[in-house]
């Protein structure tokens, strides 16, 4: 691969190499992505997470960027291992930055997220790799589901940017 190939990001997925960084108490902040992904109806996907650190709370499909891969390619292969689905990727939503210490104040996880919202295109969501649940979920039932707040502010964000989108299609 030439230096302008690695600069456009025209590198081959194997290239691409999972970040073999440890998640607790990493050397650096570790870069994620995830997506608020909405069917049809307007339903967003949902997955109970099994993995500390949020392990029991409800928060959208995604998981830590491959060396070597570009953002929405790793929302994509995110959602595919954790859901089982395919999905068309729009824009970026907002940034999330988790930082949590540890009683002696040490950085014990420390993730600077992207997430995007993405819309449905086929399979049926199950859980696998590291989702304990999914759930399609009714904008209105949302509460049902614990979550962080930053998590609900992402999905309430990216709703009406889905809203937005098809409002705009004819």
């Amino acid at each position: 691969m030439s230096e302008n190939q690695a600069m456009d990001g025209q590198g081959s997925s194997a290239d691409r190499q999972p970040v073999q960084v440890p998640r607790e108490y990493p050397p650096v902040p570790l870069v994620g992505v995830a997506a608020a992904v909405f069917d049809e109806q307007g339903r967003v996907l949902l997955v109970k997470r099994g993995r500390p650190p949020d392990r029991g709370l409800w928060g959208l499909p995604g998981g830590l960027l491959d060396l070597g891969e570009k953002l929405q390619e790793g929302v994509q292969r995110e959602i595919r291992e954790e859901c089982g689905i395919e999905v068309q990727v729009w824009d970026v939503v907002g940034v999330f930055e988790p930082i949590l210490w540890d009683h002696q104040g040490r950085v014990h996880y420390h993730y600077v997220v992207v997430d995007y919202w993405a819309s449905h295109v086929s399979g049926e969501p199950a859980a696998q790799d590291d989702a304990d649940a999914v759930a399609w979920v009714a904008m209105t039932a949302l509460d049902q589901f614990p979550m962080r707040p930053e998590t609900r502010q992402v999905i309430l964000k990216a709703h009406r940017m889905w809203q937005n989108k098809q409002a705009a299609s004819p």
